[in-house]
């Protein structure tokens, strides 16, 4: 019986650890320069786990939503971004302070080929290159494809698509459910969509779906968004798409 009371209290103690670990709660932290110590501020701090995200103040101080062993990605324009796990220590002491180093950028030559005009506005407009992309509407899904060019391969390249699984990601979508569905909660959190409202880097965004951020270009791609989409959207815009181009692709799955 003595026995039996001692095991009961170790494995209640350690029941309560874990629930304790486990627990989420608020955080904070202080982000400096690595070599200067001088508090950075407007560091984007986003919570992988839970899709939550902050900013650091004028101050470096942050704060945010975590449990033990959440994952936590650090990015700064001219400073190396970084991945941070949640320890107990942490968890324990509330805060802790967080170094970033800064990037040594060299700057490239840019030559800039400027149009042979004219001064005269109607010959001018036909000597400037335009480019148009076209939405499709498509009857049964309650969204629409986008494709570079006005034309009947343009149209049929995306009813193509439609009806291939290979080319409409079905490998992607079926393999990443726990991504797609952090995705989805990034969209409704404000402090998210701000954040990635004001980037163009895809570092974030590619952290989240697992891929590299070289490839978002082609899921794009074969989301049927145009080049154009690819290069110039800000991280929200293409959060929406591809977020977008699964609700399609959950749509052609049940038919």
């Amino acid at each position: 019986m003595r026995y039996f009371v001692v095991f009961f209290l170790v494995a209640l103690a350690n029941t309560v650890g874990a629930q304790e670990a486990t627990t989420t709660q608020s955080i904070s932290g202080t982000i400096v320069n690595e070599f200067t110590f001088i508090p950075v501020s407007n560091v984007n701090i986003i919570n992988l786990n839970k899709a939550k995200a902050t900013v650091s103040d004028s101050k470096g101080y942050f704060e945010l939503i975590a449990s033990v062993n959440d994952t936590l990605h650090l990015s700064m324009v001219g400073f190396q971004s970084i991945k941070m796990r949640i320890t107990n220590d942490w968890v324990k002491n509330k805060t802790t302070t967080i170094k970033l180093t800064e990037k040594a950028i060299a700057l490239e030559e840019v030559i800039i080929q400027p149009y042979m005009l004219t001064g005269y506005l109607e010959i001018d407009t036909k000597l400037i290159p335009s480019r148009e992309n076209y939405r499709y509407s498509i009857s049964g899904l309650e969204q629409g494809y986008e494709a570079g060019e006005y034309s009947p391969s343009a149209f049929g390249k995306i009813m193509g698509s439609l009806f291939n699984p290979a080319d409409m990601l079905y490998n992607f979508f079926g393999k990443k459910p726990k991504e797609l569905k952090r995705l989805k909660e990034m969209k409704k959190d404000p402090s998210v969509r701000a954040m990635l409202e004001n980037k163009f880097d895809r570092e974030t965004l590619s952290m989240i779906l697992g891929v590299n951020k070289d490839e978002i270009p082609e899921l794009l791609q074969r989301c049927n968004y145009s080049e154009a989409f690819a290069k110039s959207a800000n991280d929200l815009q293409i959060l929406e798409a591809i977020t977008q181009c699964h609700e399609e692709y959950k749509v052609l799955k049940k038919k």
